[in-house]
């Protein structure tokens, strides 16, 4: 079986339920001595749909955001009204069935467990999301990365010739990739009928990705700027599936997170009981690219 480039980080302790924040903190190890040897793995099936993005996924929508950006200064406010505005395409994961007799029925009926959309940088030029995005990035790449690199993510950012849309797929942990592929698909089949109809968020040259990544911490202690060095960095994809979005990128760098994470956004993550140092990875990918990468992600799933 051909095995992936690259891991995905595994979270530690694991979530203890369904609805549980990536990061949520879990009991004290010292509540029992016998807690090691209770401790037991348990695969519970739980169906998931997917569904137009609505007014009511508000407050999940902007959890996912603010899991993503952290202490970052971005409006994920105005970003997730934006998404909602724009619901024509993007989709949004719940839970298929809830459990008879849950006296929670009606918080999690509503609960949000991952969305996918886009949102078109060119095209909302001016709001101050989009500029805080482009700022964001194009700051980081300048502490990361060569000259040529930094002037090469600006010219695509500014060139109104062709657009960027930035990429946003967001998910619990315990969401398995497979719903991955289907809800990529329908949004690109959403983004060619925009465009056909001439609505908000049409046709993309390039997408932007800002992906929740890991690296063993142990690696990463040198303070080098990335260039070559970093390529080599082994990375761990938290959504497994973006790993074809990377090998596919034209421009990709990384940046360090650690100082922004907390127990409750940024979690503790290890991969065989090495510590992992959370880092986001920005990707630039042509459009042209992407029915390789649902190939790719396809062949993947199917192993």
């Amino acid at each position: 079986m051909a095995t992936p480039a690259k891991r995905r980080a595994q979270p530690q302790p694991p979530a203890a339920e369904s609805g549980s924040e990536p990061g949520s903190e879990s009991e004290p190890e010292s509540c029992g001595s016998d807690s090691e040897e209770e401790r037991i793995e348990e695969e519970v099936n739980v169906e998931f749909e997917a569904h137009s993005i609505s007014d009511n996924d508000y407050n999940g929508i902007k959890k996912l955001l603010q899991q993503l950006f952290l202490k970052a200064p971005v409006n994920t406010t105005e970003l997730t009204d934006i998404l909602i505005q724009q619901n024509h395409i993007g989709s949004i994961i719940k839970q298929a069935e809830v459990q008879e007799d849950s006296s929670d029925d009606d918080e999690d009926d509503d609960e949000v467990f991952g969305f996918i959309s886009c949102l078109n940088l060119t095209e909302r030029k001016g709001t101050q999301c989009a500029e805080q995005i482009k700022e964001l990035v194009l700051s980081r790449c300048e502490k990361s990365c060569e000259q040529h690199v930094v002037e090469q993510l600006d010219k695509l950012l500014n060139d109104s010739t062709k657009p960027v849309g930035l990429l946003l797929s967001e998910r619990f942990i315990n969401v398995p990739p497979q719903i991955a592929l289907p809800m990529h698909q329908q949004l690109q089949k959403e983004l060619t009928e925009a465009q056909r109809t001439n609505k908000p968020c049409g046709k993309c040259h390039y997408y932007l990705l800002i992906s929740k990544t890991f690296t063993e911490a142990t690696k990463s202690k040198s303070k080098k700027k990335e260039g070559r060095n970093q390529q080599k960095e082994e990375l761990m994809f938290a959504n497994a599936e973006e790993e074809f979005f990377h090998e596919k990128a034209l421009l990709k760098f990384n940046y360090s997170v650690q100082e922004e994470s907390d127990t409750c956004l940024g979690g503790r993550w290890s991969f065989d009981d090495v510590p992992m140092k959370p880092l986001r990875t920005v990707m630039m990918v042509p459009a042209d690219g992407i029915n390789a990468i649902m190939d790719k992600l396809k062949d993947y799933l199917s192993l």
